[in-house]
């Protein structure tokens, strides 16, 4: 029988998105990594980017946590191990502490980790106290930890911030508003890690930052039960599966990754953009990414193209997540007006849009089983194919995300989460899978759609 582990570990939030949540909980990473302390990071709910800096800052894996996509049990198993290895455990939250079903603050009540949270102090004095007790004290059986500033101007500032905090809270210290430790933004959230040339200096820099105005020590241990374990099925054994990871091609799940593995499959990593040659691989995987930033590289990358032309024809396996399902289609037009053509396996036109199309979490009830995942993307996209599936959103939220099927290609907006349904996604990939199951509907051309998008 397993025993319960004890780790030190905090969970940082904020009253809502923009605060500063990543920059804080990379800043801490970076600060206890620094002194030579093991630190694990989780993000909750899902994103890939934050999960990008963490890994930089902490120079450990990066997983998701989060009560509906994840899962309570697989949360628990993912906490439980980091319990075994860590020094410390830092979980950022998402959104505002308590947006969202489960919130952030659901997923610290159900594990018991205190709360930090991040309030942006700018422009902002006593009534940085009454923001803070407002998180403190809106669920009463909340753990709360402390408040950090962030954003802050003056050392006069930082006090009058400290000053403000009533009944007992507990301060944290303050990060400054200095343009050097900010990680820069674009239309799908952070810069990724690998674009930033400055980020190891941005974040010794933060580091630097909160250990000359916050407290270094670790924060008391929080018991983490321990989770029923479950081995993993070899489904996928000697299956090679190449999976693309470039600039234009990045957003993958770690534990997704971990999961291929674990039933027995081989990964190959390769570059459309770079590459010439596809890797001799049973399965292809094109996760989502920034294809829109790199459409006129891919697309005269045709060496490549042809090869991924070839390997589909040949009846092969082929998931395509969001920015990959853009890589299918006729072309793709970014939001200067700029076309390019792509692969044209999939019949259809993308358009990158300024505003948001689309964000929510998704569950699809496919041929090959139900999986979970979500939906973020600022493209619409318009083809006559009929899909074989729509996502349907937990929260009540307006994505419905086509998933469309040609044989072996599965492809669609949703980023699925491969550990919540294993033999789903086995099946997705492997290549003796009957091609004429119940759910495959061939070409899939028919009555024209609307486009993909609220």
């Amino acid at each position: 029988m397993n025993q319960p582990r004890h780790c030190p570990a905090v969970l940082i939030a904020a009253p809502a998105s923009g605060q500063g949540k990543t920059t804080v909980t990379a800043a801490l990473a970076r600060l206890h990594h620094n002194l030579g302390r093991k630190v694990r990071v989780f993000k909750c709910g899902p994103d890939f980017l934050d999960p990008m800096i963490h890994e930089r800052a902490s120079g450990a894996p990066v997983y998701q946590l989060d009560m509906w996509m994840v899962g309570e049990q697989e949360s628990r198993r993912l906490l439980w191990e980091a319990a075994g290895e860590a020094d410390l455990i830092l979980i950022e939250g998402v959104m505002g502490l308590f947006d969202g079903t489960p919130s952030s603050a659901d997923l610290a009540r159900h594990f018991g980790v205190p709360v930090l949270a991040v309030i942006d102090g700018t422009a902002m004095a006593q009534t940085f106290g009454a923001l803070a007790l407002g998180l403190a004290r809106y669920q009463a059986d909340l753990p709360f930890a402390g408040v950090l500033a962030n954003r802050v101007g003056t050392v006069r500032h930082a006090q009058l911030l400290e000053g403000s905090l009533t009944e007992g809270l507990r301060w944290y210290g303050a990060l400054s508003r200095e343009t050097g430790i900010e990680l820069p933004s674009r239309h799908l959230g952070l810069v990724q890690a690998s674009e930033l040339n400055d980020l190891d200096l941005r974040l010794d820099a933060a580091a630097a930052a909160l250990a000359s105005s916050c407290e270094v020590a670790l924060p008391p241990p929080v018991e983490f039960a321990a989770p029923e374990l479950i081995e993993a099925q070899p489904l996928l054994t000697g299956v090679r599966i190449a999976v693309a990871r470039d600039e234009a091609f990045a957003f993958t799940y770690g534990a997704s990754l971990d999961l291929l593995r674990a039933m027995g499959a081989q990964l190959h990593f390769f570059s459309p953009i770079h590459d010439r040659v596809l890797p001799d691989a049973d399965s292809l995987y094109l996760p989502g990414g920034y294809p829109e930033l790199h459409h006129q590289a891919l697309s005269q990358n045709s060496a490549m193209l042809q090869a991924i032309r070839a390997h589909h024809a040949a009846g092969k396996p082929l998931l395509a997540e969001c920015g990959g399902m853009l890589y299918l289609l006729d072309s793709l037009t970014d939001v200067e007006g700029t076309r390019a053509e792509l692969l044209g396996l999939l019949q259809g036109d993308a358009v990158m849009q300024k505003r948001l199309a689309a964000l929510a979490l998704q569950t699809v009830e496919l041929p090959e089983g139900v999986l979970r995942g979500h939906t973020y993307h600022h493209s619409l996209t318009s083809t006559p194919w009929q899909p074989i599936a729509r996502g349907l959103s937990p929260n009540g939220g307006r994505g419905a995300e086509a998933v469309y099927r040609q044989g072996r290609m599965t492809a669609s907006y949703v980023h699925f989460y491969f550990p919540s349904n294993p033999a789903a996604v086995a099946a997705l990939f492997a290549p003796d899978r009957q091609a004429g199951m119940a759910g495959d509907h061939g070409s899939n051309v028919g009555a024209g759609l609307p486009a993909i998008g609220p």
